[in-house]
């Protein structure tokens, strides 16, 4: 079969990339996984892990995106959706659909996901508060 996508093979291992700092968080450590090169933008996929307690979640934003899921490898995280608490524990996965506004406000010191996003170049716009967070669960 031919490839008519012009998309590039990608097969990226464990010791090929490593968890880095500078990504959308400061709280998270996060590890490409070469999708958004293969797909010259079109998509991103990268690993996201906890890297410092929760203090003061990611604020009330939403993303200019196609489409989103968050997939939950280990732990856990508590997200705001609108006004709605989600809990999202591992297995789990989340379409989070273009423009819902959103907060992640607490999540355990082990919480990794994996996140697929497009585009790769997707863009966060900051919101007004929809309601009250509840308090971050503290790390001992």
């Amino acid at each position: 079969m031919l490839d008519r996508t012009g998309t590039l093979f990608s097969h990226v291992k464990p010791a090929d990339t490593s968890y880095e700092g500078g990504g959308l968080r400061d709280f998270f450590l996060y590890r490409d996984l070469g999708i958004a090169k293969a797909t010259h933008g079109k998509v991103i996929a990268h690993l996201v892990k906890a890297n410092m307690p929760p203090e003061e979640g990611t604020g009330w934003h939403r993303h200019e995106a196609d489409f989103q899921i968050v997939i939950m490898l280990k732990g856990w995280a508590r997200f705001m959706y609108e006004d709605q608490v989600t809990l999202v524990e591992a297995g789990d996965c989340v379409h989070q659909r273009p423009g819902v506004r959103h907060f992640l406000f607490d999540y355990s010191p082990d919480m990794e996901y994996l996140e697929i996003v497009s585009p790769a170049d997707f863009k966060t716009i900051d919101v007004d508060p929809v309601c009250e967070i509840p308090k971050p669960t503290p790390w001992v």
